[in-house]
C-alpha cells in the first residue's frame, strides 16, 4: 500500500513557526507520530535527529552528557536539523532538559516533541515551558485522506466548508471505498495496511495491554489493573450515550471517583474522548453528564455504533484542527433534554450553536430533534448523515440529508 498523505504534514510546515516555538505532537499510540516526524525532516531536507526515550544508549548519553548527540551532528552538518524526541517526557526532569535545549540551540536546530500520553498532562510542577512551545493533536486517518484527496491551500473558514457540505451533489468512489475501509479496519495506520482479521485482532489486543500493563502504570500508581480492564471491557456498550460514573462504580464494585479517575487516564492515553452536552437557553436540558467514544472504533461490535464513532471522530478532529492552528474556534457537543429529544452533534463556532449533526447509519427521514433545537438555536446548517449510498444529496424538512462519505470527505482534514 502505498504511503498515505497525511494532512497534518503539510499543515505543521506550512503553520508551524519553527524559528519561535517547538512542536508538540501528541495522540495515540501507533496513530503514526514517528512517521510524520520523519517526514517532516525529509521534506525539510534539513537532516534527521531521532531520539526516543526506551532507547538505553539514549538515555545514558542524555543523562551523561545532555546535548552531547546534538552538538556532534551540528559539527558534522549544515543546515538546521530538525530534532525529534518521542516519549521523552518518561524522562523525570523532561521540562528541564527541553528547555535547556530550547533556551541554548533554538537558532541551531528546530525541535519536536512526540508522546502518546496526553502531554499537556505532564505540564505540571518543575520548571515552566509556557511560552516555548505549540501542541498539536494528531488523529486516525479520515476518509479524506484515505481516498487520497489532495492537501489543499485553502483558507479553512467553517463558512467554505458549510458551503461545500450542503451543496455536494454525491460522494464519488475513491470516498466510498475510504469510509468502507474506516469502517471495517478503524483509522490506524497498521490495520488499514494489513486488512487481516487476524493481524487486527492481534493489533487490537496488544494496543489495549499496552495501554493498561505500561501506559497507566508509567501515568499513575494504580495497581488495581484487572478492575481497569473490566472497566475497558464495559465501555464499548456505553458508546454514544452520556456516561454515568455512578453505574459504572455499581458494575464494577468501586467507588464514583474512582472511577472518575480511571476514565481520566483513558482519556490522557487516547483510549476514548468524551463530548460535552450542550445546554445554553435550552429549558430542561441535560448539563452534566457527556458521551463517550473510541479513538480506535474499530473494536464496537455494533455497526451503528461504529459508524457514529467514525462520523464524531472526524468532527472532533475538524474542531481540534481549528484550534490546534489557530482558526475560528469549532468544538464538538451534544444535546439531548429531559423529553428525550436529541441531535447526536452541536458543532459550536467561536462560541456559538453553528451546526447540527444527526447519524443514521440506513435511514433517510430526518428525527424531531434537528429542527425542535435548530429553530431554538438559530441554527441554519442541520445535516443529517446517512451511511448508505444516497443517489444524490437533498434536502428534508429544511435538512441538508448526506452520504456518509461525501460529508466526510468535504471536512478540510
Amino acid at each position: 500500500m502505498p504511503m498515505i498523505d497525511r494532512h497534518i504534514l503539510h499543515l505543521i510546515n506550512r503553520f508551524h513557526p519553527f524559528d519561535d516555538k517547538m512542536a508538540f505532537i501528541a495522540g495515540p499510540r501507533q496513530v503514526g507520530k514517528t512517521t510524520l516526524c520523519r517526514l517532516l525532516a525529509h521534506s525539510r531536507g534539513s537532516g534527521d535527529l531521532y531520539f526516543n526515550w526506551d532507547d538505553p544508549v539514549f538515555r545514558a548519553s542524555i543523562i551523561k552528557s545532555p546535548f552531547a548527540s546534538v552538538d556532534a551532528f551540528r559539527q558534522k552538518n549544515q543546515g538546521k536539523p530538525l530534532a525529534v524526541y518521542d516519549e521523552i517526557h518518561k524522562y523525570p526532569r523532561w521540562k528541564q532538559y527541553l528547555k535547556g535545549l530550547y533556551d541554548t540551540r533554538k537558532d541551531r536546530l528546530d525541535i519536536v516533541v512526540t508522546g502518546s500520553g496526553r502531554l499537556d498532562f505532564y505540564q505540571r510542577g518543575g520548571d515552566s515551558l509556557l511560552g516555548r512551545y505549540l501542541q498539536y493533536r494528531m488523529h486516525p486517518l479520515t476518509v479524506r485522506e484515505l481516498s487520497r484527496a489532495p492537501f489543499t491551500e485553502s483558507n479553512y473558514d467553517p463558512a467554505d466548508t458549510a458551503r461545500e457540505f450542503m451543496t455536494c451533489a454525491a460522494s464519488d468512489a475513491s470516498a466510498n471505498r475510504a469510509l468502507d475501509s474506516l469502517l471495517r479496519w478503524g483509522g490506524f495506520p497498521g490495520p488499514q495496511v494489513k486488512k487481516t482479521k487476524r493481524l487486527w485482532r492481534l493489533w487490537v489486543k496488544e494496543r489495549k495491554r499496552l495501554l493498561v500493563r505500561d501506559d497507566i502504570r508509567d501515568l499513575t500508581n494504580a495497581h488495581d489493573i484487572s478492575r481497569i480492564e473490566t472497566l475497558m471491557a464495559l465501555l464499548p456498550e456505553r458508546i454514544g450515550s452520556p456516561l454515568s460514573f455512578n453505574a459504572l462504580a455499581g458494575d464494577i464494585g468501586v467507588s464514583q471517583p474512582t472511577i472518575g479517575n480511571w476514565i481520566g487516564y483513558f482519556e490522557r492515553l487516547y483510549y476514548l474522548y468524551r463530548v460535552p452536552p450542550y445546554s445554553n437557553k435550552l429549558a430542561r436540558a441535560i448539563r452534566k453528564d457527556r458521551k463517550v467514544y473510541l479513538w480506535d472504533w474499530s473494536e464496537l461490535g455494533n455497526e451503528g455504533t461504529r459508524f457514529e464513532n467514525l462520523v464524531a471522530s472526524h468532527l472532533l478532529k475538524w474542531c481540534d484542527f481549528t484550534d490546534n492552528f489557530g482558526f475560528p474556534a469549532l468544538v464538538l457537543h451534544f444535546i439531548r433534554d429531559k423529553d428525550k429529544r436529541e441531535v447526536d452533534f452541536l458543532v459550536t463556532l467561536e462560541g456559538r450553536p453553528w451546526l447540527l449533526v444527526e447519524v443514521k447509519l440506513s435511514e433517510t427521514s430526518p428525527g424531531a430533534g434537528l429542527n425542535y433545537f435548530g429553530d431554538r438555536l438559530g441554527i441554519k446548517h442541520r445535516v443529517l448523515v446517512v451511511g448508505k449510498r444516497l443517489p444524490k444529496n437533498g434536502h428534508a424538512a429544511g435538512i441538508r440529508v448526506m452520504d456518509a462519505a461525501s460529508f466526510l470527505a468535504s471536512l478540510p482534514v
